[in-house]
């Protein structure tokens, strides 16, 4: 048996507006692998960390719940839920890898669809969010 294949608009489309929760749930696993994909490039998908991530897809799955539309932003919300639950057990992540002065990435847009690392002391994009193992 073919794969199903989901054309734009069908109810299996995470960006369609009146997704179901299936749709809502593969938003969210894509999410979480971006972000997991980011923690292991850098070398801190332990255990308790993975914990720390579990904890903010939970929050964020209510989040997605509560407002469909903002699907395309769950990507970078996620990715700085992490970040700030990093701040405060275990440090800034994740460092800039083209500045001497250690410092974290940003997340840009704050709130916005295709989120991306930045360099916010030299205005440069690392990687989209999902893909710091290539940056």
């Amino acid at each position: 048996m073919a794969p199903a294949h989901h054309p734009a608009g069908d109810p299996g489309d995470p960006g369609d507006h009146d997704a179901g929760p299936a749709a809502l749930e593969a938003v969210m696993h894509g999410a979480r692998a971006r972000v997991l994909a980011d923690l292991t490039a850098r070398d801190v998908a332990d255990a308790g960390i993975v914990s720390l991530l579990e904890e903010a897809v939970s929050k964020r799955r209510w989040w997605l719940q509560q407002w469909p539309d903002g699907a395309e932003f769950v990507p970078g919300l996620l990715a700085q839920d992490v970040q700030d639950a990093l701040l405060e057990t275990h440090g800034r992540w994740p460092l800039c890898p083209v500045c001497d002065e250690p410092h974290a990435l940003a997340v840009e847009p704050e709130l916005g669809a295709d989120p991306h690392w930045v360099c916010e002391a030299r205005g440069e994009v690392v990687a989209p969010v999902g893909s710091l193992g290539a940056a």
